[in-house]
């Protein structure tokens, strides 16, 4: 008798079928990632899109496209990487990295979001035409009134049961006009094309539209019901109250708390660059991780909390008393 059976004399034996095992435990997991997935699966909700959002809120929209001509909105104010708007960028004294990255994808938000497409349609519009040429033929000065009156009359619009929306009698010129035949285009589903048209094949590129729809109302409401605004600490979540990135908890704790949420803050870190105070913070914490092994004091921190010790302890203990694991058995 060699050692091997020496090993297991007395120990019973039992036949075992490892392919039935696999089969069993294979159906098993694939029911429960089924049960699961049904049972909790984030919802499919459908893209949202211009045409959607002049549907469903044209006030909304079309306050924002008047906003876009003032340049009153967040993306006509934005800086870099989109304009060159003065004091938009984020600085925390010397610190000016998208003052330094420069504007390398223009966004003109007047004329790309509002005045391009619209040029575009007045090939076929007459009415159209001649409107954009008042506008456009005006000063600076006088295209400040007619969308500052007009902006004020939107407080007071109406939707009419075309979809189209009616505001109170003012000195607007050619706004009105303007506006109708966006609202038209936008509802026809047109503007998104427009606005995605990059001149390739395939599109990937939804830059334009994300920022026109997120200078309204709309796409915030929309992320607040879904629980993904930065004061819901929506990096943390998918669409709803389901759990997302977890990882990226210590990266929304910071806009939680003092000074990243004040607007007094402390030595220039407040909410106004909150995102340059978090990226630099993070990029710190992670330098400081890759240099564990090199920073005397953090790498000595095993030797002070010695758990791998009492795991070698264990496992030598185990290879002294010769303790067998689970009872062995004889495959099939």
């Amino acid at each position: 008798m060699d050692a091997h059976d020496r090993y297991y004399q007395g120990v019973r034996m039992v036949p075992y079928d490892i392919v039935k095992e696999l089969t069993i435990a294979l159906v098993a997991v694939l029911a429960l990632v089924l049960g699961l997935s049904f049972a909790f699966a984030s919802p499919d909700d459908p893209p949202l899109t211009i045409h959607a959002w002049a549907k469903s809120a044209p006030v909304d929209f079309v306050t924002t496209a008047t906003g876009e001509l003032a340049g009153s909105t967040t993306t006509a104010g934005y800086g870099a990487p989109y304009n060159d708007t003065a004091d938009a960028a984020q600085t925390w004294g010397p610190l000016a990295p998208q003052t330094w990255g420069g504007v390398h994808q223009p966004v003109d938000a007047a004329q790309e979001f509002v005045l391009g497409p619209l040029s575009t349609s007045s090939t076929s519009d007459p009415a159209l035409a001649t409107a954009l040429s008042q506008y456009s033929g005006a000063t600076q000065d006088q295209q400040g009134k007619w969308l500052d009156a007009y902006t004020k009359g939107l407080d007071k619009a109406q939707v009419d049961g075309s979809g189209g929306i009616t505001v109170p009698s003012g000195d607007y010129g050619p706004v009105p006009v303007m506006s109708s035949s966006l609202l038209r285009l936008a509802q026809s589903g047109a503007l998104d094309g427009m606005l995605q048209d990059a001149g390739h094949f395939y599109n990937t590129d939804y830059t334009r539209s994300l920022l026109f729809m997120g200078d309204g109302s709309l796409l915030e409401s929309m992320a607040g019901d879904q629980h993904l605004l930065g004061n819901q600490w929506g990096m943390m979540n998918e669409t709803g109250s389901f759990p997302g990135q977890s990882w990226l908890w210590l990266y929304t704790f910071w806009y939680q708390v003092w000074p990243f949420n004040s607007d007094a803050g402390f030595l220039g870190l407040n909410a106004g660059n909150a995102d340059l105070g978090v990226v630099l913070i993070m990029g710190l914490l992670t330098t400081l991780l890759a240099l564990i092994p090199f920073i005397p004091g953090l790498r000595d921190i095993p030797r002070w909390v010695p758990v791998h010790r009492l795991i070698w302890r264990q496992s030598a203990k185990q290879r002294r008393t010769g303790a067998p694991g689970a009872a062995p058995v004889r495959a099939s």
